[in-house]
């Protein structure tokens, strides 16, 4: 067993920057990197994609992280976990093999799946959010399950170089190479609840070197041109320190890692991912030098029954448009021109918004705060059936180019068709992962 393992986490999202890894697998003497790109409404697109191509449905910056990390991995010996794979793993690998192919490098790389329940979702099932059937949200386009640490697990018994999933929950794509280094029983839910404390630390990437925390009035960070991502070095106890390698910017203290240790927590006596109910009330955190701060406590009980399963469904079109006014009188005629769109879509769709972007477009209000503003962009969205009827609101703001009021200027329009999500419970007994295997 070994007495201690680093984890770094080198991207928090799909758009996430690509050098913090880089710097991570250079710098970074690692064990594990990992790059956390998935979220909900991302797998739904990427379904779409699939749909269309169905050589397509990975991560769209599949191949530019790849490329750019790959020959360094290799180099370092480290092992890259990644749910990059989004709706399609297999191609994903697939890709990676070929990329590596172009490089000269030979690897192994293991495709997890058998997240996608498409099939095995009804839509009758109720909605965790509305308790209504799922049918009544849309056409359905996507069910994925958050599945945990299984196939990982398997994948690392067959020392591979890089893992590829679909969706798995954020923290089990850290939590099982701590389960797999350190021998952990995955029934001993005391430290599978600590490593789950680990993981969900590490998840977001800059959220806990100072990136999400920064307010140059209040909290300052230095340096967040280069913000550095995180490492842990995690030990068999369940503890860990989590750091960034040195020269990078950002900053780890007690109140960056204090805020990502609630992001997302509705109930931190419980909670839930596919490997464990995590207690969060225990964990201690403490800062023992410059940007490290120690993790201890934490605790959990035994697994769900049950997967949570992201639903995507067709909910509308939106249509889009913007125009611009400066100078004085901008919020004026600004507002002169909401009222013209207004009139002239209010009988052709249910639901219209407008905004005037420097006045209240974010909270919808000014709080009371006269200052007359300068300069003004007016954004007008409505939802449609389809895109002809979308296309048109940003039709209307190009026409008052010329229909007035005065000055505007810098259209832009847009149409897109908005994926929806919900969420239902799977019966876990219903999924296995499955393990596929490449060699380059």
């Amino acid at each position: 067993m070994k007495q201690k393992i680093r984890i770094g986490c080198g991207a928090g999202f799909s758009g996430d920057r690509l050098e913090p890894a880089l710097v991570l697998a250079e710098k970074g003497e690692l064990d594990y990197l990992v790059l956390e790109c998935l979220a909900e409404r991302t797998i739904a697109l990427a379904q779409k994609r699939k749909l269309q191509d169905p050589s397509k449905g990975y991560d769209p910056l599949l191949e530019r992280r790849i490329g750019l990390l790959l020959p360094t991995l290799v180099k370092n010996n480290v092992c890259l976990i990644t749910n990059m794979g989004a709706a399609n793993p297999v191609e994903g690998a697939r890709k990676i093999i070929s990329i590596a192919q172009q490089q000269g490098i030979k690897i192994k790389v293991a495709a997890v799946t058998g997240d996608d329940v498409l099939i095995n979702t009804s839509p009758d099932d109720p909605a965790l959010e509305t308790g209504k059937p799922l049918s009544q949200s849309g056409e359905l386009v996507s069910a994925n399950a958050y599945m945990g640490i299984e196939g990982i697990l398997t994948a690392l018994e067959r020392k591979v170089d890089i893992i590829i999933t679909g969706r798995v929950a954020d923290p089990s794509l850290f939590l099982a190479p701590m389960i797999h280094a350190f021998g952990w029983h995955t029934d001993n839910y005391d430290l599978l609840g600590k490593g789950t404390v680990i993981g969900h630390l590490l998840e977001c990437a800059g959220h806990i070197t100072g990136g999400y925390f920064a307010d140059p009035v209040k909290k300052p960070v230095d340096d967040m041109a280069h913000l550095g991502h995180p490492f842990a070095d995690v030990f068999p106890d369940g503890s860990a320190v989590i750091s960034k390698v040195a020269g990078t910017g950002g900053i780890i203290n007690l109140q960056t890692a204090k805020e990502q240790l609630l992001y997302e927590v509705i109930n931190p006596h419980e909670y839930f991912t596919p490997d464990v109910i995590a207690d969060f009330t225990t964990v201690q955190l403490k800062e023992i030098g410059h940007n490290q701060v120690k993790v201890t406590g934490g605790t959990g009980k035994v697994k769900p029954q049950t997967y949570k399963v992201s639903v995507g469904y067709k909910a509308f079109y939106l249509g889009e448009g913007e125009i611009a006014y400066a100078g004085p009188s901008a919020l004026e005629r600004a507002q002169l021109a909401g009222e013209i769109i207004y009139t002239r879509l209010k009988d052709l769709y249910t639901d219209i918004r407008i905004d005037y972007l420097g006045n209240n477009a974010i909270h919808r209000t000014n709080f009371g705060h006269e200052s007359v503003p300068y300069e003004i962009r007016l954004r007008v969205a409505a939802k449609a059936s389809n895109e002809a009827a979308a296309a048109l609101v940003g039709e209307e703001l190009e026409a008052l180019y010329t229909n007035g009021p005065a000055g505007g200027g810098g259209v832009r329009k847009m149409t897109n068709e908005v994926i929806g999500i919900v969420s239902t419970l799977i019966d876990r007994d219903k999924i296995r992962p499955i393990v596929s295997f490449f060699e380059s």
